[in-house]
């Protein structure tokens, strides 16, 4: 087996980000499937039903 160096982060690669994603593009990233699933699998009143029953336990 060869013997080589090991590997080094290169200088000009800038390091990842951590954290979170802030909330409105998370929401913008996700908005397209939720309504294309929404779309596909007829769901209009099973939205109409969790938006209800969030709005009721919010209001509490």
């Amino acid at each position: 087996m060869a013997l080589t160096a090991p590997r080094t982060l290169s200088r000009t690669r800038q390091p990842r980000r951590t954290g979170r994603r802030h909330p409105l593009v998370a929401t913008v990233m996700a908005l397209p499937l939720a309504v294309l699933l929404l779309v596909v699998f007829d769901g209009w009143e099973t939205v109409a039903t969790q938006a209800s029953s969030v709005g009721v336990m919010l209001g509490r």
